[in-house]
């Protein structure tokens, strides 16, 4: 199993893949990668039914509760580099499935490389001149949102930065990054209180999920830090929607936040990879706040994916 593994992970580096999806059914495997947004099956070998067992050893799990979800975390190397996976099984009725994430496999990009757009690339770099405020990113999972933090992190200069996430994704030496651990009671707002404490610059929140998360992104906002996160949106108004769903108040939302953007990862007629954004900075937050239209973004997602389309620059 040692080395099915990996082939594996060696295969999903070379081919920049984000995910290793395992199901299991009886003597039965699939197995399929994440590559570019999309799932790609791989062949599979005799006794790959062993993987799962074998990464639930690996990650730590209790082999013997499959009747509740399970998650860990490890680390192995493959193609020259350290990798950093998080393992999440799920079993029922006879299958399991089970999602290998590979953490870092991504490389971290500049905030002047971000879009193919300079005009969105020069807004990024210059949210790092905000000294306060919220900045979200959203899009579907494996559209790049953590890598867009990170550019913008890595484009901060002489910054005191730290970040909360839930896992830490990507290991930045110049970063004091803190790893939630729900299980000790060390969950989103007392990670948040005690960064504050420390009085960061910067702070970066891996994901708002819940209303902890929430309020405490808005807390860290309202005390004169600049804070930068990822949320579960389709568009760029509904990061405001999801939001207000978790329970911020709107007006206090509207106070704090500098920027929202909602993305999509798309594969060129080249085969290279780019990243289509939608944002709404401050004057089309206004006017947002004072229409309520469903979306006032000068360039949504769908107006650029389609202009690419016909274009022919789309694979």
């Amino acid at each position: 199993m040692e080395e099915r593994l990996q082939a594996l992970l060696d295969l999903a580096v070379r081919m920049k893949a984000s995910d290793i999806h395992l199901t299991g059914r009886g003597e039965d495997m699939k197995i399929e990668m994440r590559i570019g947004g999309v799932m790609r099956e791989v062949k599979t070998e005799a006794g790959d039914q062993r993987l799962i067992p074998y990464l639930q050893y690996l990650a730590g799990l209790d082999v013997g509760a499959l009747s509740k979800p399970q998650t860990g975390q490890f680390e192995a190397e493959a193609g020259g580099q350290l990798l950093s996976l998080r393992f999440a099984l799920i079993s029922s009725l006879g299958f399991s499935s089970g999602v290998l994430r590979i953490l870092n496999n991504e490389l971290v990009t500049d905030a002047a490389h971000l879009s193919l757009l300079k005009s969105q690339n020069d807004h990024f770099k210059s949210l790092l001149r905000e000294r306060n405020g919220l900045i979200l990113f959203s899009g579907a999972t494996g559209s790049g949102k953590t890598t867009a933090l990170y550019a913008l992190l890595k484009e901060a200069k002489g910054k005191k930065i730290y970040t909360v996430e839930d896992p830490i994704e990507i290991y930045r030496e110049e970063l004091v990054q803190l790893q939630i651990n729900e299980a000790i009671g060390f969950h989103y707002s007392e990670a948040i209180k005690q960064v504050l404490r420390h009085d960061p610059d910067i702070l970066m929140i891996g994901e708002i999920r819940d209303e902890k998360a929430a309020f405490g992104a808005l807390r860290a906002a309202n005390t004169g830090h600049l804070v930068l996160s990822s949320i579960h949106a389709s568009s760029a108004a509904l990061c405001i929607s999801r939001m207000c769903e978790l329970g911020v108040p709107e007006g206090a939302l509207y106070d704090v936040l500098k920027t929202v953007s909602c993305q999509s990862l798309e594969v060129l007629k080249n085969g290279r990879k780019a990243v289509f954004y939608e944002i709404m900075d401050g004057k089309e937050l206004a006017y947002y706040r004072r229409y309520h239209r469903h979306s006032v973004s000068f360039l949504s997602l769908d107006t650029q994916l389609k202009a690419a389309r016909e274009g022919g620059h789309l694979a």
